[in-house]
């Protein structure tokens, strides 16, 4: 019986030989999978909290939660019947204040100057009387018709009316004058003392109303109408869209790749394609750090924050809250 005859050995292979043919499957399937490494976050909101500097009722809420809000647009009003009537009245204050430094500034009225000119007419028709009675007396006396007494008389009189009429032409003239500096410089600052009164009560008149600084979303709403309201206590919490932020968390070793002003990648659930987003800020301390000394396997531990902003259109599809994962290109 002829003896089987056997296939010929093959070589043995060198040690590395055999590692790389090991190993290939696993880097076939490596290269399979093109999945890109990504970071856990969430979608984090920086709210503006809108509040009136003065307490009052809640008398109108213009928006409800949900609402999209233009920049201008009314927010709340409280309850204003004192400011209006505070202002009324420092309205009023003002009016009398520049009135009365009108007044001074023209003088008397011409009525008040008319009843003056007809008092100096009476006066002078009354000193030409008495100056004409004293020039009588005096031919009188000197013929010895009337005795000195008389003529004393008629002199005293025509030298009081002559005086009378020297007072109403100064009151004339005087009439004719403003008032003093002292007394106009007063009154302007009764004038800008009624002008800053009337400021500020218009400045708290408005306060009872609050608007929109910029366009945003009203996340929530805070007080009913009908509810007192303190001052400074937030009725409406508004969430612009620039105000929408992204924070996520990478590990110690991708650390020194991140720099503020990059950009990357965001996907959430039923985003549909995924939403750019700019670096803002990386933290400078670690959010885990174990209670050892640093070593290679305790460092694997390190987390680091990071936040970015996605662009204010993108960011209409982002909710607080809302778990995120982030890619970095």
């Amino acid at each position: 019986m002829p003896a089987r005859r056997h296939p010929p050995a093959l070589p043995r292979l060198p040690v590395w030989c055999r590692l790389v043919l090991g190993c290939l499957p696993l880097w076939l399937a490596a290269c399979g999978n093109d999945a890109a490494p990504f970071y856990q976050g969430y979608v984090e909101g920086e709210f503006v909290y809108m509040a009136a500097s003065q307490a009052g009722r809640l008398q109108t809420l213009h928006v409800a939660r949900g609402q999209q809000v233009e920049a201008g647009a009314p927010l709340f009003a409280l309850e204003a019947d004192p400011e209006a009537e505070a202002q009324r009245e420092a309205r009023a204050r003002l009016a009398a204040a520049q009135a009365q430094r009108q007044d001074l500034a023209t003088g008397q009225r011409p009525p008040e100057v008319d009843v003056v000119r007809a008092q100096l007419a009476q006066a002078q028709a009354e000193a030409g009387r008495a100056a004409a009675q004293l020039a009588r007396d005096r031919v009188q006396f000197r013929a010895g018709g009337i005795a000195r007494a008389q003529l004393d008389d008629s002199r005293a009189q025509a030298q009081s009316s002559a005086a009378r009429v020297r007072e109403l032409r100064a009151q004339l003239q005087v009439a004719a004058l403003p008032g003093r500096e002292e007394q106009l410089r007063a009154q302007d600052a009764q004038v800008e003392a009624a002008r800053a009164a009337l400021a500020q009560a218009d400045w708290a008149l408005a306060q009872k109303q609050v608007a929109a600084a910029r366009a945003a979303r009203v996340f929530d709403t805070l007080f009913r109408v009908g509810e007192w309201v303190p001052a400074g206590s937030p009725v409406v919490r508004l969430l612009p869209p620039g105000n929408i932020k992204l924070r996520f968390f990478v590990p110690e070793t991708a650390l020194g790749g991140l720099r503020t002003g990059q950009l990357v990648q965001v996907r959430c659930d039923a985003c549909g394609e995924p939403i750019p987003a700019s670096i803002s800020y990386i933290a400078t301390e670690a959010e885990y750090t174990p209670p050892v000394i640093y070593s290679r396997d305790s460092r694997g531990k390190l987390v680091y924050m990071v936040e970015a902003h996605p662009a204010p259109g993108d960011a209409a599809r982002l909710h607080p809250g809302q778990p995120v994962e982030v890619t970095l290109p």
